[in-house]
């Protein structure tokens, strides 16, 4: 392999900010942020807005998403007509 080219390949928490669940890997993910894991060790943090923790198709509960309130603030918005 050539020097210098690869990024690093580290251990790296991931930290789901919907559950606050959290898992330790190995990643090339570069981050300011840091986290002292169970272990005692700190380690490089990266925080993600959805894992299999809080996705429904994992935990089988669906949210419900306004997308109807969405499509109709965009519309005034941009002062499009309404397809009704």
């Amino acid at each position: 392999m050539k020097p210098d080219i690869h990024p690093a390949y580290r251990l790296v928490v991931f930290k789901d900010a919907a559950s606050d669940f959290q898992f330790l890997t190995r990643s090339t993910v570069r981050t300011k942020e840091k986290v002292t894991w169970e272990d005692g060790n700190e380690y490089p943090l990266v925080t993600l807005e959805i894992s299999s923790a809080s996705h429904p198709f994992f935990t089988g509960k669906q949210k419900l998403v306004d997308t109807a309130g969405r499509i109709e603030r965009f519309r005034r918005r941009y002062g499009l007509p309404d397809e009704s």
